[in-house]
């Protein structure tokens, strides 16, 4: 783990001389100022995400790794000063409903961000995503190019699973991205909130902010059907309404992204039949095997050589074969499908990682501690020899 960065701990000392804390989201110059300083800061560092927590020093988050500056945690008043100018009215009225809230921002020149203001210990902390200044492509993120044959797909779901950080969001601007330069489509995306920017290219994109544009993703999507969409991308599947119509509008002849907060492909298709009554579950069981095109479980793992992260991949196509074990119940046998589907472009994670550690892109030791399966990956990295 890096140490601490004591350039950072140079500007967090002129947080010193911002203005006390106040009970409203009333900007003051000189937390703003102190906050375009951090963000700027680590957007040259390439750092991901900025933490601001009463109680620890400014962290930063670079190739996964926490950097925290040296020197003294922040204060409660600290982390105020620097937090409330980003919000609206309406966003301050929300954090104090809620206790939370998400937003977008952007900082020039230091680029767009997404944040997560929430209270912790009866203080106010922040997590705050840097975004890449460009869309990333698949090239870019290191992706296989197979993914790109599903943005060519006319319809079906392609979902998009894996722990938070694990880079689904810039996943899934890539491909909406390159259809978006090499088809001619109606693309709808419902997003809380929205992260990558879409002008529109061959395509028309219509950005839909869960919040400000519409009151959830559920109604949202009813209502995006009857705006003739060719692709749709829901940011989440939270609740079983929202699971439900992106079932039929990927039945119904639609390009249908999504994601889930599941680390392999098994554990989705189960994550989506347990949203709904064990009554129901027949009827999900064959909507999703007639809809599902793929599902792609991603992490992000640290490059053996210290430079960045690569993506790791478990790959679960909408075979023949998968779609009669989803229709049957027959779930166990998914990673046995997977395993020996090579043929139709899947791979299991422990074949992913078996291939970056031959490659000579991640190491031994972060393949077994990021496996699922160790005695699989063992074997695969023996057969590899």
């Amino acid at each position: 783990m890096p140490g601490y960065d004591k350039e950072l701990a140079d500007i967090v000392a002129e947080l010193n001389r911002a203005a006390p804390g106040s009970r409203s989201p009333k900007e003051t110059p000189q937390s703003t100022a102190s906050l375009d300083q951090l963000l700027h800061y680590a957007a040259q560092r390439g750092a991901s995400d900025l933490l601001l927590i009463a109680g620890a020093p400014v962290t930063l988050r670079i190739d996964g790794a926490l950097v925290p500056s040296a020197g003294p945690g922040l204060t409660a008043d600290d982390t105020r000063n620097l937090l409330l100018p980003l919000l609206t009215t309406g966003q301050y009225q929300e954090l104090q409903r809620s206790r939370s809230v998400d937003l977008c921002f952007t900082r020039e020149p230091a680029g767009r961000f997404r944040a997560n203001l929430h209270h912790q210990r009866g203080t106010l902390a922040g997590s705050i995503r840097l975004l890449p200044a460009r869309i990333p492509t698949l090239e870019s993120l290191h992706l296989p190019l197979l993914l790109a044959s599903f943005a060519e797909a006319k319809q079906g779901l392609v979902l998009i699973t894996g722990p938070t950080g694990c880079g689904k969001s810039s996943t899934l601007a890539a491909l909406i991205d390159r259809i978006n330069i090499q088809r001619r489509c109606h693309i709808v995306t419902i997003e809380d909130p929205i992260e990558f920017v879409h002008a529109n290219r061959s395509s028309i994109v219509e950005q839909i902010e869960v919040g400000h544009d519409t009151p959830d993703f559920a109604s949202s999507v009813r209502s995006i059907l009857r705006q003739t969409p060719d692709v749709i991308l829901v940011g989440e599947m939270r609740d079983p309404e929202t699971i439900a119509t992106v079932l039929t509008a990927a039945e119904t002849g639609h390009l249908v992204f999504s994601t889930l907060h599941t680390n392999d492909t098994s554990q989705a298709v189960s994550r989506i039949l347990d949203s709904f009554p064990a009554g129901n579950q027949p009827q999900i069981r064959q909507q999703l095997s007639l809809a599902m095109l793929a599902i792609v479980a991603q992490q992000l793992l640290p490059a053996a050589d210290g430079s960045g992260r690569y993506p790791l991949l478990e790959i679960m196509a909408g075979s023949h074969a998968v779609r009669n074990l989803i229709r049957r119940g027959d779930d166990h046998q998914l990673y046995t499908a997977i395993s020996t589907g090579r043929a139709e472009g899947m791979m299991t994670m422990e074949q992913s990682l078996a291939e970056a550690v031959r490659g000579g892109r991640i190491t031994r030791e972060t393949a077994l501690a990021h496996c699922f399966r160790p005695a699989d990956l063992k074997q695969y990295l023996h057969e590899g020899k």
